[in-house]
């Protein structure tokens, strides 16, 4: 085994339950696997040779316990989540050598889990962009086209599971950070509902939109590794304590009589013809396997970006005072006063597009402007809530394309933050109204890139949202081809 492409959970689980491996010998062969591989990919900010082998020997000495999927499963953490005694830079200058002094919620769960954590994964400086570019350890490449971008944020996440280097990632989403670059890389990759998983130990970008969510090649192993980190957490308020149930108990049973709501909009004018094509090929497929696709609209939809950027950048502007050189993180001191300090720590600490949207979110928030530009945003997300409220009346899932585009070409985009942020109109409601949303594989363009379907549930639906994909997936197995594979 040189990589995981062609592999999924259960399968290695049950290598190592027949003794035809060991966690050692999987995590090796997972980081020689990297170590030749990532110098291109960059998918990777820190990767924990000695961390990980130690933990192997440590797995491998307890036993390998046959009725825990996740034991010994090599995996990766997008660098926003606070790894105990591992670097967490967020991907910016302001952290490059902050090492934290605790695990986040979702860390410990998985480390109780058993998984060997083999490093921290590249993003968008604290998660702000759709590309990974803006990152100060350098771009991640896609897994299918090292000339392409990942997405973003959670672009080092998505390609690092792509490209066979680990076998699940977690990654964070607050407009799109999870399925945009599983979109782009093929894989599948879900933002659990609002409140479903811990933000405890994330680095909050907009905390009443940020979740964290697992990116995986296929469907049952993201409904596994879901299991193992939703649930109540008394560190964050804002984190369910409805009851977590299987995410995998629907996986095989049929989707005959479901309702899937098409909205109109998500095919509107900006998205492209082949997207558009895959997608609706994609619905077609759910048709024959007995769904029932109704057209609906979303009428709220077009404000979605506008209120969205003011929002998330409001909540940013406030979530990154704590980076001011006084408790940790970069500190310049050059200055004579304190509030020189300040001023140079976050000049010198911050890229630009960390420094724009702290502008606009202050400029949002301040005197004379609030009710204009704060107030009216949050005004939208009400609207787009009764929006998708009136459509769950009648439907269990709605379903469109999860970004209006491919993959597009590294440095396309550098110059226009605009573009950039319409490639998340498709994906920004979902988060505005805290739904579960997971993107799937739809098929390929005529360059061979890959197309994402975003599936939307109810809130906490996250077992039909499952169903569907997984009943999408077993019928197409678009799973099974796979980067530099002719499968």
């Amino acid at each position: 085994m040189d990589n995981f492409l062609n592999l999924d959970i259960k399968t290695v689980h049950e290598s190592l339950v027949n003794g035809q491996t060991t966690v050692v010998e999987l995590t090796q062969k997972a980081l020689e696997f990297i170590h030749s591989r990532d110098e291109e990919l960059n998918a990777f900010i820190s990767i924990d040779d000695e961390g990980a082998l130690k933990r192997a020997e440590e797995l491998d000495a307890a036993g390998i316990q046959e009725d825990n999927l996740l034991y010994g499963i090599p995996m990766a953490h997008k660098d926003n989540i606070v790894t105990k005694g591992l670097k967490t830079t967020s991907a910016s200058h302001i952290l490059e050598n902050f090492v934290p002094v605790y695990n986040a919620t979702v860390v410990e769960k998985l480390n109780e889990a058993g998984v060997v954590v083999i490093g921290k994964t590249n993003l968008d400086e604290f998660a702000m962009g759709g590309s990974t570019e803006t990152s100060f350890f350098g771009q991640t490449k896609n897994a299918w086209d090292a000339t392409k971008v990942p997405g973003g944020s959670s672009g080092g996440s998505a390609a690092s599971v792509a490209s066979g280097e680990v076998l699940f990632a977690l990654g964070s989403d607050t407009g799109g950070s999870i399925r945009q670059p599983a979109a782009y890389n093929g894989i599948v990759g879900l933002k659990p509902t609002y409140g479903r998983v811990s933000r405890w130990g994330l680095m909050a970008f907009s905390s009443s939109l940020d979740q964290i969510g697992p990116l995986t090649r296929t469907v049952r192993d993201n409904a596994l590794v879901l299991n193992a980190i939703a649930g109540y957490d008394d560190h964050d308020a804002t984190s369910s304590q409805k009851e977590v149930p299987d995410f995998t108990a629907k996986l095989g049973q049929d989707i005959k009589g479901l309702r899937v709501a098409v909205p109109k909009e998500y095919f509107s004018e900006g998205v492209n013809e082949e997207v558009a094509e895959a997608v609706r090929a994609g619905i077609t497929k759910l048709e024959e396997l007995g769904a029932i696709v109704d057209e609906v609209s979303i009428p709220h939809t077009k404000y979605g970006i506008a209120a969205y950027y003011i929002l998330a950048s409001s909540e940013a502007s406030s979530n990154l005072q704590r980076y001011d050189g006084v408790r940790y993180g970069l500190s310049e001191r050059s200055g004579d006063t304190l509030e020189d300090m300040y001023v140079n720590t976050k000049t010198e600490g911050f890229g630009p597009e960390v420094k724009r949207r702290i502008m606009l979110g202050t400029f949002a928030l301040s005197a004379g402007f609030y009710d204009a530009y704060f107030k009216k945003a949050a005004q939208v997300r009400t609207k787009l809530i009764q929006d998708f409220e009136n459509i769950f009346k009648d439907h269990d899932v709605i379903v469109g394309p999860t970004a209006p585009t491919v993959a597009f070409g590294l440095g396309e985009e550098d110059d226009d933050p605009k573009t950039m942020y319409m490639n998340d109109m498709l994906t920004i409601p979902v988060n505005l109204v805290g739904l579960p949303g997971l993107s799937i594989n739809a098929g390929f363009n005529s360059e061979n890139m890959p197309i994402g379907m975003q599936i939307i549930g109810n809130k906490f639906d996250e077992q039909t949202v499952y169903q569907v994909a997984y009943a999408f997936e077993r019928a197409t197995k678009l799973y099974e081809k796979i980067p530099g594979g002719d499968k």
